[in-house]
């Protein structure tokens, strides 16, 4: 989309590689969105020195200098990425927990989605989840888009699709207009896809397993139909159901295009309008060869990326 659509992106920034992939993807989503960027680095509190009210200033000149550089170095990325300049704003911020910090800066700066890279021991074209994106996993009150490691030497060069990881449940309106919000502002079709797992092992061969297997399959085509149902105003909404031995198979019968997004909902259990990894969330983000959009339980859907797209 070429007009501003008033969304406010914040990506998580570190000099290293899954800096780089974050502000990769945060571009995109900014060059595509229209959408503000608000870079950020978040380093460590300074130690209290001589005293219960005093610090050591030095070492607070050069926490603060260190992350000035590092800001330096993402408004050179962000210029070789075509964001331009008068979109972003730079912001440091001291916390002990990085992902903590991103989440009282989204706060401040009235966020609609926080960007974050992958943790560096992970696969290639994965997602691994280290202490920044845990922390913003487990309470962040916005979307969190979650980089695959690698993604800034293969980012594609526009988005085509949203598919949302979807399961019938109560309480998923929210999530699904929050997915159709983010779909409008970046001019994307949506795909509801469920997957049906199949039993392990010898269970498969239990007498009666495959039909209880065709009738799981049923019953996600007529969940699906239903959820594609509560979209409205000419939103394009594809369905698939697909199988397999655990997520990670089932996942990976999904035909997945260059410019894919991958959304899955937050546990039901946990807090409402907030951002919880539940186990089934958590092993789509770590199967996944795409970045992953994990959207809170519940939540409204903010002002930047509201659409009459979702039936109450």
């Amino acid at each position: 989309m070429s007009e501003t659509s008033g969304m406010r992106v914040l990506a998580g920034y570190s000099p290293d590689e899954r800096g780089d992939d974050a502000l990769a993807l945060a571009a995109l989503v900014a060059r595509t969105a229209g959408a503000a960027l608000t870079v950020a680095n978040v380093h460590p509190p300074a130690w209290p020195a001589r005293g219960p009210g005093s610090v050591d200033a030095e070492w607070v000149a050069y926490l603060k200098e260190r992350a000035e550089d590092a800001l330096d170095r993402a408004a050179g990325r962000l210029h070789e990425l075509r964001v331009p300049k008068g979109s972003v704003t730079r912001r440091v911020h001291a916390h002990r927990g990085s992902g903590r910090g991103l989440i009282e800066i989204a706060r401040d700066v009235g966020a609609d989605l926080v960007v974050v890279g992958s943790a560096p021991r992970g696969r290639r074209g994965r997602i691994a989840i280290g202490s920044t994106a845990d922390q913003l996993l487990h309470s962040s009150p916005v979307p969190v888009l979650l980089a695959p490691r690698g993604y800034a030497e293969e980012a594609p060069g526009r988005f085509e699709r949203l598919t949302v990881a979807y399961w019938r449940r109560r309480d998923v309106e929210g999530p699904l207009a929050a997915a159709a919000g983010i779909a409008h502002v970046l001019g994307l079709p949506i795909r509801l896809v469920t997957l049906v797992l199949r039993p392990p092992g010898r269970g498969a061969e239990l007498r009666g397993a495959g039909d209880v297997m065709a009738r799981q399959l049923a019953q996600a085509e007529e969940d699906l139909a239903l959820a594609a149902g509560l979209f409205g105003d000419g939103t394009r909404v594809a369905t698939e159901a697909a199988s397999g031995t655990g997520i990670a198979k089932a996942l990976g019968a999904v035909d997945m295009l260059p410019g894919e997004l991958l959304a899955c909902l937050s546990s039901h259990d946990g807090p409402l309008r907030k951002v919880f990894l539940g186990e089934s969330s958590g092993k789509i983000v770590r199967t996944a060869p795409c970045p992953v959009l994990v959207l809170p339980r519940g939540a409204p859907v903010a002002p930047a990326a509201k659409v009459r797209g979702i039936k109450g």
